[in-house]
Formats: structure tokens, C-alpha cells, sequence
């Protein structure tokens, strides 16, 4: 601790050695501070304010209908990126500042002036923003701010306008791009649908039930169609010959063995049909009852039948066979029989057809309901963003035409531009004591300097650390009278040189004082 003591006395002392030379540098660099002080050109400022009202009547009267974007979130992003270089070149034009610009040099040199020193400010939450700009020329100033005002209001316009024809221009390109993928995505079922006839047609009823379906047609159309054959077969073997009694004698009692092939056929299914419904039910069934009562009707149609054909046997003995009504009958029924087999025939035909495609669709039906199910998909998802992108279109417009009804945002003009009236900068009354402070520092430092280039000892003990070499004595310094008087005089002179210099500078500040009141006072 003592070191450091004694070192930093004798800097003090190497200091004070060349005080002079630092007093003058001191008055040296405290002048040409001062003259830099006063010849710093004065600054006026332009300022205005301008407050945006959001808070629109029609914001709550369309919510759900028409898009309302953040107009406090994109007024402050407009306020932030208002200084651009698009926006000073327009800011230039308007102002009438590019009038004595001569070459590129100096409209670079403006922009960046003009970028570094407007000022746009918000005010807490209250959308109020603050504009201002600082000029040698007032007037000046005051146009910049205007042209600045001007631009804020109509980009903040220009901006929401030009958001939303972009946005209904890309929708109408979305849209227009779905309107294909819903063209393509119909065709795709279409052409699906058919392929596969079978699926659409199938009534919402599944595979296993179509197949069940055409099982039963197809076994009950074979069953017809061998009733029909045996029928067809019975006509045939009477009107050959097989059965030759077509009439019954009319000397004969009974009746029970002729056979009239139409009725007995009938007869026969019915009964066989009676078997059946007997396996799976009681007397008492309905089906069997009615069944019953159906063979019960059939064989009286029979006796009837007899009947009439004896009462014509017993008029016309003489009559042949060929030109018996009954014959003639029998060969137009036999017709009626071979067509309705012919026709129960191509029945079973078509049943076999249904039944063979029907199952070979149900091997591949897996693989064909996937598919239908992802186009079906697909489309669904087309058309859900279809429809999406339709009615944001429609909100888009209406938020257009909201727009130009009514603005969701309403720019008021606070204060009007307009400058100051006395210099906002410099503020000389705190450079001047800056001045003092640096050409006081400049002096020391001069003297420090100055002692560090041609340094002293003023001890024996920084004698010896700096040669190394032994000290034999100290001669010391006896002052007299004329040394004394010399010494203060020397004093004297640095406290006046000192004193001059601090009040030069308080008279300064003081002069500038009293003209700056003047000025306000004015």
C-alpha cells in the first residue's frame, strides 16, 4: 500500500512539474471546444400526433360474417416499418428535398440522414403515435412531418386494400385448383361406379344377402321350370297316344283314373308343397290349411271338368279325335306349356348368369369397397375444402366491401405538424460544462505526458531501482528568499490561468443563459 502511495505522489509530483505547459494546453483545447459548441448549427424540430380509433361500430355488428384481422397489431407493425427506403424516396418527392440533390452521392447521403433521424413513437396503449423529425430548417422539418403523416395515413389504406385483393386472388386460385380435383375426383367415381353396376344397384343390402337372394329365385325358377316340363311332357304322351282316353265313356262310373294333365300337375305340386310345410309345421298352420283348401278346389275343378267332357261325349258319339274340342284343347295348351318352359328356361338361364357374376364379385368385393371407399374419401375431403374455401372467399369480399363502407380504422390528426420555436439542439447549457470538464483533462493529460517523456527523481530510493548503483549522498536543496517568491509567483499565475479559465467558461454559460430566456421570453 505504501508503494502504490509513494508512486502515484511522485506522478502527482511529475504532473505538477509541467503544470504550465498543461494550463496552456488546457486553454488551447478549451477554446476550440467552445467554438465548436457555438458554431454547432441549431436544430429545430417538426413534430405531430395522430391517434388511430379501432374501436369501429361495425367490429361487433359483422363478428362471425366477415374477417377482422388485428388492426392495433397491424398499426403498430406499420408504424414500425413506415421508414423504408420506398417510403423516404416518396417522403424526398413530396418534401421538395431531391430540388439541389446533383448526383447519387448526395440522395444516398439524404436517405440515410432522413432514416437515422425521423422518429416515430408510440404512446402507451392508446394507438397514439408521435412524428417527429429535426432540422436547421424549420420550415423544412415541418414538411418532412407533413409528407410523413400523409404516407403513414395512406399506407395504413393502401395496405388493407392491397391485403385483400391478394387474399381473394389467392382463394379464387385455390378455389379454381378444387373445382378440378372435384371434376377429376367425379369422374373417378363415376367410372367406378360403372364398372362395378353391381354395387350401386345392390340397395344397401350386402354381398351374402344378394348371393342368398339369387339362390332362392334360381332354385324356385328350376322348380318351376320342371313343373312346367312335366306338365309339357303330360300333354305331349296324351295327344300321342300314350294316355288315350281323352274323353270318359259315358257308361263308366267312376272317374278317378282319368287324367287331365293341366289340373293333375297342379294337383301334384301342391301336394308335394304339402309335404313340405307338414315336415316344419302342424295342422293348424295357416299354410297348410290354405294349401289344403287350394288341392281341395283343384280337384273339384277336375270333377267339373269331367263333368262337361261326359255331357259333350254323350251329344256327339261320332265325333274323332282330331276334331274333339277337347283335342284341340290339349294342342293349344300344350303350345301354352312349351312357351311358358321356354320362358322359365331363359328365367334360370339369367338366374345362373346373376348367380355366377354375383359370386365372382364377392371374391374381389373387399378389394373394390377399399377402393370405393378411398375415392370416396378423397372426394369428401375435396369438397370439405372446396366449401371451406368458398366461404372464406365470401368473408374476404364482405370484409372488402366492409372496408369501403366503412373504415375499421379511423386516423385523427392530434396536433397538426408544426416546429418549434427555439432550437431543440444543441443543448449548449450542458455542452459547456462538458467543454470545461474535457479541456481540463486535456491539460493533465498534456502534463502527464509531458512528465512521462522526460521524467525526474525526486527520491533517492526511485534513483537507486532505476540505475541499480549505489547512492553515496543527497545533496539537498536549501530554497532562499528570491526562490520562495519565485515559487509563488509561479502559483499565483497557474490558480489566476486556472480561475480565467473556469470563468470564461461560467461566463459563457451565463451569456447563454440569459439569451435563451430572452429567446423564450420573445
Amino acid at each position: 500500500m505504501e508503494e502504490i502511495l509513494r508512486q502515484a505522489i511522485t506522478i502527482l509530483r511529475a504532473t505538477w512539474k509541467h503544470r504550465h505547459l498543461g494550463m496552456v494546453v488546457a486553454w488551447i483545447v478549451g477554446a476550440i471546444a467552445a467554438g465548436v459548441i457555438l458554431r454547432i448549427p441549431n436544430q429545430f424540430e417538426a413534430s405531430a400526433r395522430i391517434y388511430v380509433d379501432t374501436q369501429s361500430i361495425l367490429r361487433p355488428l359483422m363478428s362471425g360474417l366477415a374477417v377482422q384481422p388485428n388492426i392495433e397489431q397491424q398499426i403498430m407493425m406499420l408504424s414500425r416499418t413506415l421508414i423504408s427506403r420506398p417510403n423516404i424516396e416518396k417522403l424526398i418527392r413530396m418534401a421538395d428535398l431531391d430540388l439541389n440533390i446533383k448526383d447519387k452521392a448526395q440522395q444516398e447521403n439524404l436517405i440515410d440522414s432522413l432514416t437515422s433521424d425521423l422518429k416515430i413513437q408510440g404512446v402507451g396503449r392508446d394507438n397514439l403515435y408521435t412524428i417527429s423529425y429535426r432540422n436547421p430548417d424549420p420550415a423544412k422539418a415541418q414538411r418532412v412531418v407533413q409528407a410523413l403523416v400523409s404516407i403513414f395515413v395512406e399506407s395504413s389504406l393502401g395496405d388493407k386494400r392491397q391485403d385483400t385483393d391478394s387474399a381473394r386472388k389467392f382463394l379464387e386460385e385455390q378455389i379454381r385448383n378444387y373445382e378440378k380435383k372435384l371434376e377429376d375426383a367425379e369422374n373417378r367415381l363415376k367410372e367406378f361406379k360403372i364398372r362395378n353396376i353391381e354395387l350401386s344397384s345392390s340397395e344397401g343390402k350386402s354381398g351374402i344377402d344378394r348371393l342368398s337372394e339369387l339362390s332362392n329365385q334360381l332354385s324356385i325358377a328350376r322348380l318351376q321350370l320342371r313343373e312346367a316340363e312335366q306338365s309339357r311332357d303330360a300333354l305331349r304322351r296324351q295327344i300321342v297316344g300314350e294316355e288315350p282316353v281323352l274323353l270318359p265313356d259315358a257308361n263308366s262310373g267312376g272317374d278317378s283314373s282319368i287324367s287331365l294333365p293341366e289340373i293333375d300337375g297342379r294337383i301334384d305340386v301342391q301336394k308335394r308343397n304339402l309335404d313340405t310345410l307338414l315336415q316344419r309345421y302342424t295342422e293348424q298352420h295357416p299354410d297348410i290349411i290354405g294349401t289344403r283348401r287350394l288341392i281341395k278346389d283343384l280337384e273339384e275343378q277336375k270333377r267339373q271338368e269331367l263333368l262337361a267332357r261326359k255331357k259333350f261325349a254323350a251329344a256327339n258319339p261320332g265325333t274323332s279325335v282330331s276334331n274333339n274340342p277337347v283335342y284341340q284343347q290339349l294342342k293349344v295348351s300344350l303350345a301354352e306349356a312349351e312357351a311358358n318352359t321356354a320362358s322359365l328356361r331363359a328365367r334360370v338361364s339369367e338366374y345362373e348368369e346373376r348367380y355366377k357374376r354375383t359370386t365372382s364379385v364377392m371374391k374381389n368385393q373387399p378389394q373394390l369397397e377399399a377402393e370405393y371407399a378411398q375415392l370416396n374419401r378423397d372426394y369428401e375431403l375435396d369438397k370439405r375444402n372446396y366449401e371451406q374455401l368458398v366461404s372464406r372467399r365470401d368473408s374476404a369480399e364482405m370484409s372488402g366491401n366492409l372496408d369501403t363502407a366503412g373504415s375499421m380504422a379511423d386516423f385523427r390528426l392530434i396536433d397538426p405538424p408544426r416546429s418549434s420555436s427555439k432550437p431543440v439542439a444543441p443543448n449548449r447549457l450542458l455542452l459547456f460544462p462538458l467543454g470545461l470538464v474535457f479541456a481540463i483533462a486535456g491539460g493533465l493529460f498534456a502534463a502527464f505526458a509531458a512528465s512521462q517523456i522526460r521524467p525526474v527523481f525526486f527520491d533517492s530510493k526511485s534513483l537507486r531501482e532505476a540505475t541499480d548503483l549505489p547512492i553515496l549522498g543527497i545533496v539537498s536543496l536549501v530554497p532562499n528568499e528570491a526562490r520562495r517568491l519565485k515559487e509563488r509567483a509561479s502559483l499565483r499565475r497557474f490558480s489566476i490561468a486556472t480561475g480565467g479559465l473556469v470563468l470564461a467558461y461560467a461566463f459563457g454559460l451565463g451569456l447563454l443563459t440569459f439569451l435563451s430566456q430572452r429567446t423564450i421570453g420573445g
